[in-house]
C-alpha cells in the first residue's frame, strides 16, 4: 500500500496548482484520502478529503472558495485543485488514508475519528509574494 503526492512546485501569490496524489494496492473508493498540510512551526492541519468517489467532500474554511478536490477512480488517483494561493498555503502537502465508515461524521477538517495511514513523502507547496 502506497500513496504517492506529486505536483507541488513554487508559485507567485494568486497562481494555481494541482496536485495529484496516486494510490498503489488497494482501491482508492473504500477510503476518505485527505489532503493534509504542515508548514514550519504549525500543527497539521486537514486541507480536503473526499470518500466514494465526488459523493462526499469536505474543505476547511481556509480554502473552500479556492481549493476543490476530486478523484479518478479509473487512475485511482486524487486530486487537489489549488487556486489563489496565498503565502500562507505554503506547506508540504501529503494524501494519506482512512478506511470510510458511512455511520461516522466525517468533519470539515476531515477528521472521521479514525486514524489516517500510509502517509508519504508529501510534496511541497511554496507561494511566493
Amino acid at each position: 500500500v502506497q500513496l504517492v503526492e506529486s505536483g507541488g512546485g513554487l508559485v507567485q501569490a494568486g497562481g494555481s496548482l494541482r496536485l495529484s496524489c496516486a494510490a498503489y494496492g488497494f482501491a482508492i473508493d473504500d477510503y476518505v484520502i485527505g489532503w493534509f498540510r504542515q508548514a514550519p512551526g504549525k500543527e497539521r492541519e486537514g486541507v480536503a478529503c473526499i470518500a466514494r468517489g465526488d459523493a462526499t467532500t469536505r474543505y476547511a474554511k481556509s480554502v473552500e472558495d479556492r481549493f476543490t478536490i476530486s478523484s479518478d477512480n479509473d487512475k485511482n488517483t486524487v486530486y487537489l485543485q489549488m487556486n489563489s494561493l496565498k503565502p500562507e498555503d505554503m506547506a508540504i502537502y501529503y494524501c494519506p488514508r482512512t478506511y470510510f465508515h458511512a455511520e461516522y461524521d466525517l468533519g470539515l477538517d476531515c477528521d472521521q475519528g479514525t486514524e489516517y495511514d500510509s502517509w508519504g513523502r508529501g510534496t511541497q507547496v511554496t507561494v511566493s509574494t
